[in-house]
């Protein structure tokens, strides 16, 4: 299967979202100046964030009287008070030298939640070397705890919501670059399909540039090749391009150095160098030099050392939560499984694993015994399901089957795969073997982690999306994990379990 060929559903006209959109947002505010009030709304919002949650923690601390917390403080509110309106500068302060105000750190995923973490326990760090050196101000450690949790717990919160005003305002106009991909080949269609599916990215490609494919040519979708290379100058200022992303496989070395000598310098213009293994790598790449020469490094698993560490930690710490929570709700369900149909209560399903080791996934059996012979009644839906994989209306499935999939109950004997690391339970798709033929070249991208109980694919629709958009949101998790990363997909299943939506 080749995902860059076939066309998305989404409209790829960058051209024809300018014309009907940016001139409206630009009549109104220009691009810098809507990324000044941004920055400026992140600094207010951040203050505010810094305030409550110094005062939160004194209330918590001191007026709430709670008796675990020892009174090691010799000082009164008064100087809390005026610590409160020194730390704010500092912490403002922290964050820009830390990169948080600058629009190449933000909106770009979860890495921004991230710096804020680092900036708030350096902060800390600072403030208890502070300590030290004055001895005579002992700080409650019970405030000091509860402001450093409280303060990455709210300025994340507020970045979090600006976040999604300025997401919805891209669909208004706002906060767009338009871009241009260099190379109308594979490489290039795939990157272009990448940047079209995610909408919130902020770039908006109005078509590509190559000197191989005739000017006018619909490439992917409705997006054309505009012109050639030696054509780029003029395209950047007929279409106030602030991005050009260069497919590496489609331009030659000689290309791509006039390139980078004639636009690499100017100002308001990002030049993008694509990795030229955007389809078969997502493992991650290190640049290291070698003899004072630069070479690319491709890693051969995804999650090494400290990040494998933390994986580890999310995926223990979180199973063994939950199971202990859904451990009554389990035995209900196998109960119910019994009651309904005859047969076993766990379905046990052959699936790929790390490195391509093979595997039994964990599921209640949610239909009936004999839904092979079921199934040849139906031969539409044979097709259906050998081109999707999933059945809507699946004729197999019982009756307590059919509730326990709306909410995915029944993957919870899949918290068993997990502690057997099998699992994680945040990852790409569980696929059976015979699914790796339709990822094609991208199927050796999931053999380098463990698929998950939940992943993007869970909280982006379910089975409601196309199986092309599946692999994508799949090779961009595996592309981008982050501890951050799998902590937001967690916080963001359940509220798509409860609302189902795509579940069948």
């Amino acid at each position: 299967m080749n995902i860059s060929s076939k066309p998305d559903r989404r409209d790829y006209s960058g051209v024809r979202y300018f014309n009907h959109y940016m001139p409206q947002a630009m009549a109104r505010i220009s691009p810098a100046w809507q990324w000044r009030v941004y920055i400026g709304a992140l600094v207010v919002t951040d203050v505010l964030m810094i305030l409550m949650a110094f005062r939160v923690a004194y209330t918590i601390r001191f007026n709430l009287e709670f008796s675990f917390f020892y009174a090691d403080s010799l000082v009164g509110q008064q100087f809390y008070q005026t610590l409160t309106l020194v730390l704010v500068p500092l912490w403002i302060v922290l964050f820009s030298f830390s990169g948080l105000y600058r629009r190449q750190n933000l909106l770009g995923g979860v890495r921004e939640y991230a710096t804020v973490f680092r900036a708030v326990t350096f902060g800390f760090l600072l403030v208890v070397i502070a300590g030290f050196l004055a001895p005579e101000f002992i700080l409650a450690r019970g405030w000091m705890l509860l402001s450093w949790g409280l303060l990455f717990v709210l300025i994340s919160f507020g970045r979090f919501c600006l976040r999604r005003v300025v997401y919805l305002l891209r669909y208004r106009g706002y906060f767009l670059s338009p871009a241009l991909i260099v190379g109308a080949n594979e490489e290039g269609r795939s990157l272009a399909a990448q940047l079209a599916v995610w909408q919130t990215s902020g770039l908006q490609v109005f078509g590509f540039v190559d000197d191989h494919a005739p000017i006018g040519e619909k490439v992917l979708g409705s997006l054309p090749t505009l012109g050639r290379i030696d054509q780029l100058e003029q395209l950047i200022d007929e279409f106030s391009i602030g991005e050009v992303v260069i497919a590496t496989s489609a331009v030659n070395r000689d290309q791509m150095v006039a390139v980078f000598k004639q636009f690499g310098l100017i100002r308001g213009l990002n030049l993008r160098l694509s990795s030229g293994l955007f389809e078969l790598v997502t493992t991650g790449l290190q640049v290291k030099e070698l003899a004072y020469v630069p070479l690319v490094q491709v890693n051969t698993v995804r999650l090494t050392g400290v990040n494998r560490t933390l994986k580890l930690l999310i995926d223990y710490g979180f199973a063994l939560a939950a199971m202990l929570v859904a451990a009554p709700v389990m035995l209900v369900l196998a109960l119910l499984v019994r009651l309904d149909s005859p047969g076993p209560i766990v379905y046990r399903r052959r699936v790929m694993g790390l490195n391509g080791r093979q595997f039994d996934a964990f599921k209640f059996r949610t239909m009936v015994t004999n839904g092979d012979e079921l199934l040849e009644q139906y031969p539409e839906l044979q097709q259906e399901l050998a081109e999707t994989h999933k059945l809507k209306d699946d004729p197999r499935v019982t009756r307590i089957g059919r509730f326990i999939r709306k909410y995915s109950l029944d993957e919870l004997p899949q918290l068993i795969n997990v502690f057997k690391r099998d699992m994680s339970l945040v990852g790409p798709r569980m696929i059976s073997p015979p699914e790796m033929e339709m990822y094609g070249q991208w199927g050796m991208n999931l053999l380098t982690v463990r698929p998950g109980i939940t992943g993007l694919w869970q909280v982006s629709g379910r089975s409601d999306l196309s199986y092309d958009e599946r692999v994508r949101l799949d090779m961009h998790y595996i592309r981008n994990w982050s501890f951050w990363l799998d902590l937001q997909i967690l916080f963001q299943t359940l509220p798509a379990v409860i609302r189902s939506r795509g579940a069948y």
